[in-house]
């Protein structure tokens, strides 16, 4: 809370002198709204809400980590692994409460798995859950301004879909009709692990020999020809019009799942499309190392921070 205090200060010396300059102060409470101190720390509460029921049946939850404070605090969708068939909204809470401890206010949720419905089921719930944070971060002290994405292996292999193709109506099929005009559209997406050529990645299951990742994507990719329609390397070869925003991408040297290889080919084929990204491998470092305490850890975290604060900063 120290440092939480110091910027308060800060603020309000700020606000004062544009004042007695003769600024609006309005115009200073909108910038105020991106203000984010990657090393504060706050205390936070987390708590759950429902999110959507999905077809199978089963309700969705959401779940919040709230920094303690006034805000409004730059906003956070984390989709969560689990390689499209597992896992739910707490599968990166390390990571979650990391970030809402320095101020940022991050809700996960859960996510339509493949034996419940195939592609594009989990990519509609993303879609729709950038829609539904938009209508609900105010009432949680977040901005909604600058929506920005946190996705793990398989939910960042989603949240490049809803990055690169905000307003695919195929992935905007859920209605959202207390905030019909909202669009699904985000600043910024960070990720771990993303699974960003699903193929290339089903070819080195075969090749491992490992049956139960093979069968993750034949039951996700319905029919198979998805496989390669929502491929984000893929779709970038292809020339696809697309919405290119700054991607983080942090990826494990020892990383035998999505292979480092195949990651490094997708942020040079990123890059080439005009993209901003950042592209960065960890040393002895493992497909879920940010699940465990560690240098390796801790670094991955103040890079997300970083990466966070470059783009709520952003005019």
């Amino acid at each position: 809370m120290h440092n939480h205090l110091h910027a308060r200060r800060d603020f309000l010396k700020m606000i004062t002198a544009l004042g007695a300059a003769g600024f609006p102060l309005v115009a200073a409470r909108a910038n105020a709204a991106a203000a984010y101190d990657p090393t504060a720390k706050f205390e936070i509460a987390v708590s759950e809400v429902e999110f959507r029921r999905n077809k199978a049946g089963r309700m969705l939850m959401a779940r919040i980590y709230r920094p303690t404070g006034p805000g409004p605090f730059p906003t956070v969708l984390d989709l969560h692994g689990g390689a499209w068939n597992a896992k739910n909204r707490t599968a990166e809470e390390p990571m979650d409460r990391a970030l809402a401890a320095s101020g940022v206010l991050v809700v996960a949720i859960d996510l339509t798995l493949a034996p419940e419905a195939p592609y594009p089921a989990c990519v509609q719930d993303a879609n729709y859950g950038v829609r539904w944070l938009k209508s609900k971060a105010r009432s949680w002290n977040g901005d909604p301004s600058k929506i920005g994405v946190y996705g793990s292996s398989s939910g960042g292999h989603v949240a490049e879909l809803i990055a690169m193709r905000p307003r695919d109506p195929r992935y905007n099929a859920i209605p959202l009709p207390e905030a019909p005009t909202l669009d699904a559209t985000v600043a910024y997406v960070a990720m771990r692990s993303p699974i960003s050529d699903p193929f290339a990645r089903f070819k080195n299951a075969e090749k491992l020999k490992r049956d139960a990742m093979v069968k993750n994507h034949t039951t996700f990719f319905v029919p198979w020809e998805t496989i390669h329609e929502s491929n984000p390397q893929e779709i970038l070869e292809r020339k696809e019009p697309v919405t290119l925003v700054p991607f983080l991408v942090m990826q494990g040297a020892l990383d035998d799942n999505v292979l480092p290889a195949v990651q490094e080919k997708f942020a040079q084929t990123y890059k080439a499309a005009g993209g901003d990204i950042q592209f960065h491998v960890f040393e002895d470092s493992e497909h879920e190392w940010v699940a465990k305490p560690g240098p390796q850890t801790d670094k991955a975290r103040e890079m997300v921070k970083a990466f966070i604060a470059r783009n709520v900063s952003k005019s």
